[in-house]
């Protein structure tokens, strides 16, 4: 059947990527030591199908915050090596090892002193002996009945990028919200957004004093636009907040508003969250609690923000 050939492939191209596990060893640690000393852009290259793995590499590595680009060893022999400088690395791909291209450019590499590491199916190889670290990813078989096709060869490739890139950024203690920062459009840019993003800050923050009469309060709500006003202590530590729920209740039960301080109108004690959470978790403690805004808090409840259900509609989580 056609689907039992798509399963052969996979699994012989998982089994590939299993058998690099035992591999990874002190020289593994080097490569990673080396790209993270690297004070230039790791230059990541490869011809024919590694050279498409190769520019996935870069790419991953760009976006997770270490600089990179993909240089194509044929045109880099013909002038574009000079994209390359004192202060990068070369990640150089090859299966053989012996690809013309990827070997004529040892040479140079060598002249203007920029160090190679290499991902090879061959540690005996020219690409590989040049190398300040040779990474094994060799496979012992194609998939498919030819077993000339490159499969096995570039996914096991593509796996040990992946892992030099997530070792990576998990030593230089590359974040979300560092991701974040790198991915600001599409669905995923929305899934990474903070709160940081988007809530108000400054003096686009309604705030007033506990002991503020309520026609202060009533003006700073009016003239931030955001519906509440924080309410905060002598040690501007968040009390509380007035919303526009809180004064209608009040008005029902016939109370004289503008004879009262803020910290008679208040709720205490409001619901909160810090910046660094994701704007979607706000969104939700919004939905869930029936309110139309959050304020935004440190670690010891002073009032950094104010982030409102309109912000987020903005976005298009929804």
């Amino acid at each position: 059947m056609i689907r039992d050939a798509g399963k052969r492939v996979l699994e012989a191209e998982a089994q590939a990527i299993r058998d690099l596990i035992p591999r990874l060893g002190p020289s593994f640690d080097a490569a990673v030591e080396a790209m993270a000393a690297c004070t230039g852009r790791i230059v990541v290259s490869g011809m024919g199908k590694s050279g498409l793995i190769g520019a996935k590499i870069s790419a991953t590595l760009a976006s997770t915050g270490t600089p990179s680009l993909f240089l194509h060893p044929a045109e880099a022999i013909h002038g574009d090596i000079g994209m390359v400088v004192g202060g990068d690395l070369v990640l150089g791909i090859s299966a053989s090892g012996e690809t013309e291209e990827m070997v004529r450019l040892l040479e140079i590499l060598k002249r203007i002193g920029v160090p190679l590491l290499s991902l090879t199916g061959r540690l005996d190889s020219t690409l590989a002996r040049h190398s300040v670290v040779a990474l094994d990813v060799s496979v012992s078989r194609e998939a498919g009945a030819m077993g000339l096709v490159p499969t096995c060869s570039t996914a096991a490739a593509l796996a040990m990028g992946d892992a030099l890139a997530v070792a990576l950024l998990e030593k230089k203690g590359f974040t979300a919200r560092d991701f974040g920062a790198f991915h600001p459009g599409g669905s995923l840019g929305k899934e990474l957004l903070l709160v940081a993003h988007l809530m108000h800050t400054g003096t686009a923050v309604p705030s007033v004093a506990v002991d503020a009469p309520m026609s202060e309060a009533v003006r700073e709500m009016s003239g931030k636009g955001l519906g509440m006003t924080c309410v905060v202590s002598a040690s501007s530590l968040l009390a509380g907040i007035v919303t526009d729920g809180d004064l209608r209740r009040l008005l029902q039960k016939g109370a004289d508003i503008l004879s009262r301080k803020a910290a008679h109108c208040m709720t205490p004690n409001p619901t909160t969250i810090t910046s660094d959470e994701p704007a979607a978790k706000a969104l939700q403690v919004m939905e869930n609690r029936k309110i139309t805004s959050l304020v935004v808090v440190d670690s010891e409840r002073r009032v950094e923000g104010v982030i409102h259900i309109h912000d987020l509609w903005r976005t298009q989580l929804f």
